[in-house]
C-alpha cells in the first residue's frame, strides 16, 4: 500500500512541475526540482588523490578509476602471458617440412 501511495504522489508531482501555468507556479517548481544532488565538491576525506603518472609507485595514493584500469590492465597481462608461456605457441609449419622433404 506504501509504495502505491508513494507512486502516486510522484506521479503528481511530475504531473505538477510538467505543466506549469503561470510565473508563480513554475518558480515555485524550480525550487522543488533537484538540481546537482551529491555532485558537488564536498569535503574531501583523507590525502588527495594523485594520477598515476605523478606517483607510480604508491597505488594507495592514485586515484580510484585510475587504479582499476591499471589493476585490470595488470591482470590481462599476466593472463595472457601464462597463456603464452603454457600453450607452447604455434609451431612454424615451414621449418618441419624444409629438413623432411626429399625430390
Amino acid at each position: 500500500m506504501a509504495a502505491w501511495t508513494a507512486a502516486a504522489r510522484q506521479a503528481a508531482n511530475i504531473a505538477r512541475l510538467s505543466s506549469p501555468k503561470s510565473a508563480a507556479t513554475s518558480a515555485r517548481a524550480s525550487i522543488l526540482v533537484q538540481r546537482r544532488g551529491l555532485a558537488g565538491g564536498g569535503d574531501h576525506h583523507g590525502p588527495p588523490k594523485v594520477n598515476v603518472w605523478d606517483d607510480p609507485m604508491s597505488p594507495s595514493q592514485w586515484k580510484e578509476e585510475q587504479f582499476v584500469i591499471v589493476s585490470l590492465t595488470g591482470w590481462g597481462l599476466l593472463i595472457y602471458g601464462g597463456f603464452k608461456l603454457f600453450s607452447g605457441g604455434k609451431k612454424d609449419k615451414n621449418e618441419e617440412k624444409v629438413g623432411g622433404g626429399a625430390h
